[in-house]
Parts: structure tokens; sequence; C-alpha cells
């Protein structure tokens, strides 16, 4: 049991992506499962921006004030993004057939998606700084209002999207699920300094949420990447290329980081993605064949960080 224990903990967001697969296959495969995963489903889905505001409630009441400011690599990263989306726009210009189009529409939004809101409880379990991060996300979407309306008509004609949609739309997110109840945390440490201790006291509280709702995100993937009408060597590639996207933006953003002592916050935020808002964003404005592209980051990008609490956990310290 011990053993067991042990293994659920260090592999917790492997366990997470096998539970949401596993789920979503019962309850959509198996006929007799199937009004309950109709029912259950949009249910589960709804409570996503609930448990995210809740997961970084708990890790902001972690947050210390005077460390909230930007850094010099949050605007080399941002450069970074922005010239990484920029090729692909490129790329998806000189394609040479619709498949390579649809591939390249997958790698544009693999690289301009958003840092994702729960990246500080990762980068917390890892070591690096949870005030950086925050600063970044905040950064992040600054940048993702601007860029999105700038970027998305040249990749897929028929999208109109202006760029006080795109600010709105961005803002709201923002709004909603990171400055409340960020807002709400250091109130809470201001007058309710027991409250904050307890949650301080719980260091995993959010790491696990955060599981629950990965598991949630998964069997979104699932359902993108089986129902869709797309087969062969554009599949395969929509499936492994945002293995080495993900590699190389972690690996980049550690690269980065590591000139200002911030390898680790700077690794999770260009390579930790808001896949769900990439998803949405590709569904709505552009071919929406090229959603398999994110829903595959979401499996590689959490095995990473997977493999990262692992060796965090086997040596104490991350040391790449």
């Amino acid at each position: 049991m011990n053993k067991l224990l042990t293994f659920l903990k260090q592999w917790t967001l492997v366990v997470a992506l096998c539970v949401g697969s596993l789920v979503y296959l019962l309850f959509s495969e198996i006929p007799v499962l199937e009004p309950i995963g109709d029912f259950m489903g949009p249910k589960l889905v709804a409570l996503l921006p609930y448990v995210i505001f809740l997961i970084l409630y708990v890790t902001f009441c972690k947050i210390q004030v005077k460390e909230l400011r930007p850094r010099t690599w949050h605007f080399i990263l941002q450069g970074i993004r922005v010239a990484l989306s920029a090729i692909c726009v490129a790329l998806v210009a000189i394609a040479p057939s619709a498949g390579w189009k649809l591939i390249f529409e997958g790698m544009f939004i693999c690289f301009i998606c958003p840092t994702a809101a729960a990246a500080p409880v990762i980068t917390e379990k890892l070591g690096g700084s949870i005030e950086s991060m925050t600063v970044y996300i905040l950064i992040a979407n600054c940048v993702t209002s601007v860029i999105i309306p700038l970027f998305f008509p040249m990749v897929e004609k028929s999208a109109d999207i202006s760029f006080l949609f795109a600010f709105l739309m961005v803002l709201k997110r923002v709004f909603i699920v990171l400055i409340v109840p960020l807002c709400l945390a250091l109130l809470t440490r201001r007058y309710l300094p027991h409250v904050a201790q307890w949650i301080r006291d719980r260091r995993n509280l959010g790491f696990y949420l955060w599981s629950f709702n990965l598991s949630i995100i998964m069997g979104l993937a699932m359902q993108s990447i089986l129902h869709a009408p797309v087969s062969g060597i554009t599949l395969v590639a929509l499936c492994v290329i945002p293995l080495f996207i993900s590699v190389f933006q972690f690996g980049l953003g550690k690269l980065v980081g590591a000139h200002y002592g911030d390898s680790i916050s700077a690794g999770q935020a260009l390579g930790q993605k808001n896949t769900v808002v990439g998803i949405w964003l590709t569904l709505t404005f552009l071919n929406p064949y090229a959603a398999i592209a994110p829903c595959a980051y979401v499996v590689w990008q959490n095995l990473i960080n997977a493999v990262q609490l692992w060796a965090k956990e086997k040596y104490g310290v991350l040391k790449w």
C-alpha cells in the first residue's frame, strides 16, 4: 500500500491523464454508460474555470507581494513567443498542400497559446517563483490580446476578429480567473491570516486540485483526437509534432531563464500552455481540425511536468 501511495504521489499527473482518458472511453464507448457520460460530461467541463479559480486562490495565498515585479526574461520570452508564432504564420502562407497548412496551423496555436493560469502551481512544486510566474501570465495575456487579431486573419482569411474583441475576451478571462483570486488571496492574507496560514500548511492542495482539472481536460483532448476526421500522416504529425514543440519551448525557456537565475519559472512560462484557450480559439477562428495539436500538447506538456516532478522528488532539487 505504501508503495502504491508513493507511486501515485510521484506520478500524479500521469495518473490524472490516464484516469481522464479511461473515464472518457468508458462513458463514450460503452452503450449502457453513454447517457451518464452525455449528462455528466458538460457539467464536469463547466467546473473547469471554478476549479482553476480555487487553485489560484490557494496558490496566491502563499505569494510575497514585494516580489510581484516584472523581470527582464518576461519580455524576452514574449519576444520569442511572438517570433515563433510569426514564423508559423509564414509557413501557413507557403504551405504546399492543405495537409501541410493544417499541420502548420496546429503548430501556430501551440506557440501562440498564453501560459496556463495554473502554471504557478507546478512552478511552486518545482521550486520556482510563484510571484514571477504570476506577473509573467499577466504580461503574456496582454500580449495575447494584441497578437491574436494581428495573426489570426493571416492564418485563416475568414477569421474575423477585431482588436477590441480579442482584448475584451482576454481581459474577461484574466479578470475572472487571475485577478479576482489574486485580490481575494491578498485580502485573506491581510485580514484572515489564520485562514491563509491554514491554506499554506496544505502544501499540495492546489496541486491535487489541478490534477482533478487535468483529468477533465484530458477527456476533452481524447474527444477531439478520436473524433477528428483526419487520418494518416497528417493525424500522426498533429499528435507527434507537439511533443517536439513542447520539449523545445520548455528547454528554450529554461535556457533563457538560467541567465537570470530563474530557469524553472521561465521554463514553465514558455512551455506550460493554456491549451483550453488554444482549443477554443482554434475551433472558433481557424481550421477546427487543427485543434488536435493543442489537444496532443496537453499530454506532452504534462508528461514533461511529471518527469520534472519525479526528478525534483528524487534529487530534492531540479537540476535542469
